[in-house]
């Protein structure tokens, strides 16, 4: 094929760039189209386990109802193992905590809650756990260390849980004025139309706390 004079001149122009530059422009788009592999790699594999991992989330519900502790603990153990980055690593040991409490295994639930609170990838799920793990030290009267578990940072949506807890636990250990206090934070922090309101006015109506006016 015939090309014009401008042509030609476009063609050297580009031969000459190529001849500077292209080996470098190659390296450039391998280096993009590798990066972009990659991400699309990573995604697959991302979406690949979290459908793995809500499978396996599925066994362990199922097996929470039929009260299956062997199953549960098996399935909760492969989750941390094989899915703790994902959500439903943090839900599966929620609900295998649960089923061991039920089952009056403290140690177990408490060794479920406290990898929650260490591992969780979601504020929310370390708050939930930190709460339901500080609920059990307080059963078992480990009140020093369930005030420690409470001392973490939390949400702020969480304060007037917190403060509640810490209330039980201040009382457990006889330090009324402290837990006084603590009630009290957990009241003004409690929405008005909130039951619970009820449940904390009525401790702090107990440790002599005068009743909070509303509106």
């Amino acid at each position: 094929m015939a090309y014009d004079l401008e042509e030609q001149e476009q063609l050297a122009t580009l031969k000459d760039w190529w001849g500077k530059y292209g080996n470098l422009a190659s390296w450039l788009v391998a280096a993009v189209l590798a990066a972009y592999a990659g991400w699309s790699g990573w995604n697959y594999y991302q979406r690949s386990q979290s459908t793995k991992a809500a499978a396996l989330y599925e066994e362990i519900v199922k097996a929470a109802e039929q009260k299956d502790r062997t199953r549960i603990t098996r399935a909760s153990a492969d989750m941390k193992d094989r899915f703790s980055g994902t959500a439903y690593a943090q839900m599966a040991t929620l609900v295998s905590a649960k089923a061991a409490f039920d089952a009056n295994d403290l140690s177990a639930a408490k060794a479920e809650l406290q990898w929650t609170a260490d591992h969780g990838k979601g504020d929310d799920f370390r708050a939930i756990a930190r709460l339901r793990l500080a609920g059990i030290l307080l059963d078992e009267k480990a009140n020093d260390e369930g005030l420690k578990v409470l001392s973490a940072d939390f949400p702020e949506e969480f304060g007037a849980l917190v403060a509640d807890r810490r209330g039980d636990l201040l009382f457990a250990l006889g330090k009324i004025d402290e837990a006084r206090a603590a009630y009290q934070s957990a009241l003004d922090k409690t929405e008005v139309k909130n039951p619970a309101r009820q449940l904390i006015q009525l401790k702090l109506d107990a440790l002599g706390g005068a009743p909070v006016k509303v509106g």
